[in-house]
């Protein structure tokens, strides 16, 4: 026999569903903001991860740097555009969040969190971090600011899923 949970539950549930995407959404649209707006800062940030110019330069990994500016510029912008979007899929389903629309609401919350993950985890932590050597930078490593990125999105994606599982039951 399945019983149903408490009103207040549920409540409680979609209100930390609600609160945490549109956290989410929040900074990633502050991260892409601030990119644009000091476009500078972390376009040398892109500049020195992909030319792997501040790791150990090892012959063997070497071959990976790509150090022409045209492509690491292209590499940011899409970065940016990719960050962009995330947010404004992310503030969509804070919207619906808010109006209730909790299966549509799930659904793009789902998709902006998981663009947030891929970002930071395939991104940064696996590309950036591994493919580009990252974590060799003693200046410019990015790893700990992805992982807790990447940590944040993936707590709010099981929260956000467990507003599907409380509702099926």
């Amino acid at each position: 026999m399945t019983t149903t949970p408490p009103r207040t539950s549920r409540s409680a549930l979609h209100l930390t569903a609600t609160l945490l995407t549109a956290s989410v959404a929040l900074y990633i649209a502050l991260v892409a903001f601030g990119n644009i707006t000091d476009f500078g800062t972390n376009q040398q940030f892109v500049r020195h991860v992909l030319a792997m110019d501040t790791t150990f330069k090892d012959d063997d990994l070497m071959w990976r740097a790509i150090t022409s500016k045209g492509l690491q510029d292209t590499a940011y912008v899409v970065i940016i555009v990719w960050e962009t979007v995330a947010a404004l899929v992310l503030l969509y389903g804070t919207w619906l969040w808010f109006r209730r629309d909790d299966a549509r609401a799930r659904r793009f919350s789902t998709y902006g969190l998981l663009m947030v993950l891929l970002l930071f985890g395939a991104g940064f932590i696996a590309i950036g971090g591994e493919w580009f050597s990252m974590w060799q930078s003693a200046d410019w490593n990015g790893l700990d600011a992805a992982t807790r990125a990447f940590v944040f999105s993936g707590i709010v994606l099981l929260v956000v899923q467990l507003t599907g599982a409380r509702s099926e039951s």
